[in-house]
């Protein structure tokens, strides 16, 4: 387990598939991390690409699970939403929204560039009080099952490295650029303070 104070958050969309894929693979390599969605709404994909599942991020995964189970069992099982959810729901009550959240972190890390933007334009409309950085940095990961079990390999390969650096602040673009030709995907990153 890797001796490592770096606060770190995971942000998707709805907080279901990518971020809570990687928030438990980080936390099961023993790393302090939380997960969040910055969408309005929770969306899971429904039995109609013209009807998803909408929910409020105040649903909570077990309410949610059970709602689809009633809907269609045999659907939402063959498609992998019933087990995800199950495992949400081992790591934590609900869904969480990003844009709701006070405690800062050290790493953001985002699974696509829109939820990028929107973390990006969040902190950056706050008020900075602390003069704290925070590293946001973008991995893009398609939403499926999947890439989201690759995409949190990818994320935890990538913080484990960051967590042994002795001065993140000056190695990380090197990292970063060593890691991007590793995993063979574009990276973003900037450095925003809260």
């Amino acid at each position: 387990m890797p001796q490592c104070n770096l606060s770190i958050a995971v942000v998707c969309s709805s907080n279901m598939n990518r971020s809570m894929e990687a928030h438990a693979f980080l936390s099961k390599k023993g790393f302090l991390v939380r997960s969040f969605g910055t969408g309005d709404k929770v969306k899971l994909p429904g039995t109609a690409p013209d009807r998803p599942n909408v929910y409020e991020f105040s649903s909570t995964y077990e309410e949610i699970y059970q709602d689809l189970l009633n809907k269609d069992k045999s659907f939402y099982t063959q498609n992998g939403l019933l087990h995800m959810l199950d495992r949400n729901k081992r790591i934590k009550i609900r869904p969480e929204r990003f844009q709701q959240c006070k405690e800062k972190f050290d790493i953001i890390v985002t699974c696509e560039e829109r939820v990028y933007d929107q973390v990006v334009e969040y902190i950056t409309n706050r008020m900075p009080t602390e003069n704290a950085s925070v590293h946001v940095i973008n991995v893009d990961i398609q939403d499926n099952h999947e890439e989201a079990t690759i995409g949190a390999f990818l994320i935890c390969e990538m913080i484990t490295h960051m967590a042994k650096s002795e001065d993140l602040d000056n190695d990380i673009d090197e990292m970063l650029h060593q890691y991007e030709s590793k995993c063979q995907r574009q990276l973003l990153h900037c450095v925003l303070f809260y």
